[in-house]
């Protein structure tokens, strides 16, 4: 008999800057982000095609927004997922902030 998987855990891995989504320890997917003051700027997400169709991206930017919140940070959606993840969930439009030209600015010196 087989044991039955463990539920998908998220870290916040600071590091690293991102959120990781772990799969009975293994990371199936990551959503990346910079800090950029009280902003919290996501710019990528992406899940293992192995563990694609089981819903782990928005458990994991769910997890990471709530995460954000508890932090007393505002989110910045220039994740195409995140935009679209927070335009479905309007619990999360109290802390999210627009993407601007300065921010994409901001983040290309940020990631080079």
């Amino acid at each position: 008999m087989t044991q039955p998987s463990a539920a998908p855990t998220v870290e916040r891995v600071d590091a690293k800057h991102r959120y990781e989504i772990l799969v009975d320890g293994k990371r199936a997917g990551l959503t990346a982000y910079r800090d950029r003051g009280d902003q919290r700027v996501f710019y990528h997400t992406v899940v293992d095609d192995a563990f694609a169709g089981q819903g782990l991206a928005s458990r994991l930017v769910q997890e990471a927004l709530t995460d954000v919140r508890a932090s007393g940070k505002r989110a910045v959606p220039v994740c195409p997922y995140v935009a679209k993840f927070l335009g479905r969930h309007k619990e999360f439009a109290d802390i999210a902030d627009p993407v601007t030209p300065d921010v994409l600015e901001w983040l290309e010196t940020q990631l080079g």
